[in-house]
């Protein structure tokens, strides 16, 4: 195929998809370009049908490439490997949209591969991922019912802004992903600074409007250079075997499936299928009989709901189901949290750790550390399942991602608490809606962890059913099995004062702008009730941390001063490190951050510190170590690194024929800083300490070198010993001072 390349005009910028540059080999390829952003998004459809799945066999990989931003990989290999977190996240975003517009029976594999090519840190790569698999999709063969566009919306001092930078984000109250076709939303997701259902309303509005001038475009590419489509294929159940389920199962299943209890209900529908399968398998195969049973439950549940608004646990169509909390179950974390609603299970366990143990990012986005992590976990115990336990899915990460952004917005800045926080959040049981119940533990958690969070956080998933007469019905609180034969699921998590996150997926070919609408207020008055029983459990951040957690104290020092503390090589803060035993971390602007749970290590290392950084003041005392004798005087280290001279005239309140006759080296002795020239030299007395003590009332005299004195001094060593007394004392006489 000739290149042709196709543009238009999107905030500014010029979107260009070019359909025949690259990969001639492929079923469909295009590259898109935004700014100096460009993806290549390739295509391939299997010649054969997959055997025995009853599922869209589509394989969405983003690849990033280093180089696309001008980076060399990290480690000993320097090669890509796993994906990053980020590229989870934006295979998913470009899966979510799509999924629900190719063919439900289609069973051929689909792998659509986009390859970051260049990145220019402005322009995000993940929606021109969205853009770029709806064009290669429409030209080619496969049945696709797009075109699909996405575009970023952000909320910038109270404006909408269409596709803002990713240094335009940090400012933003708003960042939200806004995927549509032409008639409908089909995928959202958001984070959000506590902003208002009506700000997120209006900013998906704008967004499905601007996306009218991609789809444009891509229709325009479709038209010029796209392959004729096949047809979708269609696997309808057999009015046999439909009339033959009915007259076995149909009393039976309106009994087994309205159980209040999970269990009991799985169980019960579990026994239908195998009656079933007893008294058809003559004549039908087990995965057609298995198939019709899901089209007659999903039937069940669905009529029911529209018609007489019953659900299967009997709750109305708003009611949240119970909900219970507990915090601090685990005596030696840091914070821990259980959430109950209905039978989803959560428990959150909060830790905290030094800066320096902060998340390094290898990727192409302009963050490269993240001191804020949420892990979440979903075992097969959760669901009462057997399977092999490892490296945690593309769900796990998005489900830990969603959750790590819903909290963000409340988290202290590293100025007010410097510490890396990590959430775990444990999915014990499992009955629709684990992330948000992940929401409301880790808020939990956080707060008895002692982490002064700016408000608590909730989240709520919210489900739809509709018929093909555009009635509709929405629902608070989904179940599981509400959520699997249902046609949305839309989470919102948030505060009291609005949303922090938002993550819209259908099963539909999109949904109207008002059904969006009406689920957020109805998700907001969900929110609020949810709050209100997690208050009960705890109002408020505890006053402190946990006593098993590290202590972070913070202090600043002269940036000039940064390499005294650290020392050649590092060797001077490893010994602090190793001395006292406590985390310590520099940052350039001269901060320092030290932890640990021991507050006299702490204190003791922050003294050493300081020492090692303090200016030599003029009248200041201190005590020192004698390091060389001289024969008109002794060189004294007050402050590490730090040397001055007592001439043999300041050596004692009396003459002094030799130097050795008062100190010796290693002598710690007590002097007073009594002149620093203009190069720097530091000349000190030891005779002006003794004048000094001689006006304290009640003072004796002094027969030592190094004593406590009534009046306080600064010591230049780590642990200052007590001086000798000198061999020979004589009275004083006059004498000149000599250079």
């Amino acid at each position: 195929m000739k290149s042709q390349p196709f543009e238009c005009e999107i905030g500014g910028r010029n979107l260009i998809i070019d359909p025949g540059k690259f990969a001639g080999q492929a079923d469909g390829a295009v590259t898109v370009r935004y700014g100096d952003t460009v993806v290549l998004v390739t295509l391939c459809v299997s010649s054969e049908p997959r055997e025995g799945v009853d599922f869209l066999p589509l394989t969405i990989d983003y690849e990033e490439r280093l180089y696309a931003a001008g980076k060399i990989p990290g480690g000993f290999i320097r090669r890509e490997g796993r994906p990053s977190q980020e590229a989870t996240l934006a295979c998913r975003l470009t899966d979510r949209p799509l999924r629900p517009l190719l063919p439900k029976g289609w069973r051929n594999d689909i792998q659509l591969i986009v390859t970051v090519l260049s990145a220019d840190q402005e322009n995000d790569p993940d929606i021109l991922a969205v853009i770029g698999s709806s064009a290669a999709l429409s030209i080619s063969e496969m049945p696709f019912e797009g075109p699909v566009s996405a575009v970023h919306i952000g909320y910038i001092n109270d404006e909408l802004v269409l596709n803002p930078t990713l240094v335009q984000l940090e400012s933003s109250q708003l960042d939200l992903v806004v995927a549509s076709t032409k008639q409908a939303i089909v995928m959202l997701e958001a984070g959000g600074r506590e902003v208002s259902e009506d700000i997120v309303f209006q900013a998906i509005k704008f967004g499905h409007e601007t996306n009218q001038d991609i789809i444009k475009l891509q229709e325009q590419i479709q038209q010029a250079c796209g392959k004729p489509k096949i047809e979708a294929p269609i696997s309808p159940i057999s009015p046999e075997l439909a009339s033959a389920i009915s007259p076995i199962i149909d009393k039976k299943l309106k009994k087994g499936l309205y159980q209040p209890e999970k269990l009991q209900r799985e169980q019960a529908l579990s026994d239908l299928k195998t009656e079933l399968v007893e008294n058809l398998g003559e004549s039908f195969t087990k995965e057609d009989i298995l198939s019709a049973f899901e089209a007659k439950v999903r039937s069940e549940i669905r009529t029911n709901i529209l018609d007489k608004q019953r659900r299967v646990d009997d709750r109305s169509l708003t009611e949240v189901r119970p909900i219970s909390c507990e915090v601090g179950l685990l005596p030696r974390t840091h914070g821990s949290a259980l959430f109950n609603r209905g039978q989803t299970q959560v428990l959150t366990i909060t830790t905290l750790g030094s800066t320096r143990q902060v998340q390094q990012l290898d990727g192409l986005g302009i963050e490269e550390t993240k001191r804020f992590i949420h892990h979440y976990n979903f075992p097969p115990f959760s669901s009462g399942e057997v399977r092999r336990i490892g490296s945690p899915g593309r769900r796990e990460i998005g489900h830990g991602a969603l959750v790590e952004r819903a909290l963000l917005p409340v988290i202290p800045n590293e100025e007010d608490f410097p510490y890396t926080i990590r959430l775990v959040s444990e999915v014990l049981s499992s009955s629709g809606s684990t992330s948000m119940a992940s929401v409301c533990a880790s808020s939990l958690s956080l707060m008895d962890a002692g982490i002064p969070t700016k408000r608590a956080v909730a989240g709520i998933a919210m489900g739809l059913v509709t018929d093909d007469k555009d009635k509709y019905v929405i629902l608070t609180d989904i179940a599981g099995i509400e959520d699997a034969h249902g046609d949305m699921d839309l989470k919102v998590a948030g505060t009291t004062e609005g949303i922090t996150a938002l993550q819209m997926d259908t099963k539909l070919k999109g949904v109207s702008l008002e059904i969006v609408e009406t689920t957020l207020n109805q998700a907001r008055e969900a929110r609020l009730h949810i709050l209100e029983i997690m208050q009960q459990t705890i109002s408020s951040s505890r006053p402190e941390v946990s006593r098993y957690a590290p202590r972070m104290h913070k202090i600043t020092i002269d940036p000039d001063k940064i390499g005294s503390v650290i020392g050649s090589g590092g060797k001077t803060i490893r010994s602090i490190i190793e001395e006292t035993k406590t985390t310590i971390d520099i940052d350039n602007d001269g901060t320092v951050i030290i932890g640990s749970s021991d507050e006299e290590a702490t204190r003791k290392a922050i003294e050493i510190i300081e020492s090692l950084t303090k200016e030599v003041e003029v009248g200041s005392i201190y005590t020192g170590k004698v390091t060389r004798l001289l024969n008109f005087g002794a060189m004294v280290e007050i402050l590490p690194g730090k040397e001055g001279l007592v001439h043999i005239s300041e050596l004692a309140d009396y003459r002094v024929s030799k130097v050795e006759d008062i100190v010796k080296v290693g002598d710690e002795i007590t002097v007073k800083v009594i002149a620093i020239d203009n190069l720097g030299r530091i000349n000190l007395s030891r005779q002006a300490v003794f004048e000094e003590l001689s006006q304290v009332p009640g003072a004796k005299a002094r027969d030592s070198l190094s004593q406590d004195y009534p009046f306080k001094t600064q010591r230049g060593s780590r642990s200052p010993q007590r001086s000798r007394s000198p061999q020979n004392k004589q009275p004083k006489t006059s004498f000149t001072k000599r250079d």
